[in-house]
C-alpha cells in the first residue's frame, strides 16, 4: 500500500471495489468486509506474483487491477479447498 503510493483510507476502498468486482465476476457472495479484505490482500498477492514476471502495477488503478487479480485468485483457492 505504501509502495502503491495510496493511504490507508484510499487502500480500503479501492480494496472494497476490487473485491466487489472479483465477487461479481467471479459469482461469489461475501460481504462488505470480505470484499475489503479480499482485494487488499489480494493487491499484496497480485503484486508479489506479478513482480515475479516484471510487471509493476502502481497507483490507485494499478491497485484497483492488483486488488482485482488477486481477489479473483484468492476466491478460486478458496473454493479449491471448500471442494476438496
Amino acid at each position: 500500500m505504501g509502495a502503491a503510493g495510496i493511504g490507508w483510507i484510499s487502500a480500503i476502498i479501492i480494496g472494497g471495489v476490487a473485491g466487489w468486482l472479483a465477487e461479481q465476476f467471479m459469482k461469489s457472495n461475501m460481504g462488505l468486509i470480505m470484499n475489503i479484505l479480499l482485494g487488499m490482500v489480494g493487491a499484496v498477492v497480485a503484486n508479489f506474483l506479478l513482480a515475479i514476471l516484471g510487471v509493476v502495477l502502481t497507483g490507485a488503478i494499478g491497485y484497483l487491477v492488483a486488488g482485482f487479480i488477486g481477489a479473483c485468485i484468492l476466491i478460486a483457492v478458496g473454493r479449491l479447498f471448500r471442494r476438496g
